[in-house]
C-alpha cells in the first residue's frame, strides 16, 4: 500500500469515527430531549403556553385574518412577491407559519400570528428554524 493510498485509508476511518461519534451524540441530546419533554411539569407547562398562545390568537383574528386570506392567495396563486414579504417567523415543526408581513414586530406591534397545524388562530413570540 502507497503512503497516499495509507493517508486516505486513515482518513476514512477518521470520517468514519466523527460521523459514529456524531450520531451518537444526537442520538443521546434526543433521549436526554425526550426525557424532559415527557416530565409531567414540563408538559403542563407546554399546555399552559398552547393555551394562552390559542387564546391570544383568537383575540387578534378579527384583526389579522386578512393577512391570513392574503398568505392563502398568494400560496394558490404563487404569487412569490407576496410570500417574499410575509415575516420568516415560523415553528412549521408545529405547523405554524407567522402570515404577517416582515418586521411586523417593530412596525405593527403585533406578535407572530397565523395558524396552527389544527386550523386555530394562534399568536407566539420567538421564531425556531425549520429543522429544530
Amino acid at each position: 500500500m502507497s503512503a497516499s493510498d495509507q493517508e486516505a485509508a486513515e482518513q476514512r476511518v477518521q470520517d468514519a469515527v466523527r460521523r459514529h461519534a456524531r450520531t451518537r451524540a444526537f442520538a443521546e441530546a434526543e433521549d436526554v430531549i425526550s426525557a424532559v419533554l415527557s416530565d409531567p411539569g414540563v408538559q403542563e407547562a407546554r399546555e399552559r403556553v398552547e393555551a394562552a398562545e390559542t387564546e391570544l390568537g383568537m383575540e387578534l383574528c378579527a384583526r389579522l385574518q386578512a393577512f391570513q386570506d392574503r398568505y392563502e392567495q398568494a400560496v394558490r396563486e404563487g404569487d412569490v412577491a407576496v410570500l417574499a414579504g410575509i415575516c420568516p417567523g415560523k415553528h412549521s415543526r408545529w405547523g405554524r407559519i407567522c402570515v404577517l408581513p416582515e418586521g411586523h414586530e417593530t412596525s405593527m406591534e403585533e406578535p407572530h400570528w397565523g395558524r396552527n397545524s389544527k386550523g386555530r388562530p394562534i399568536a407566539w413570540v420567538g421564531s425556531a428554524p425549520d429543522d429544530w
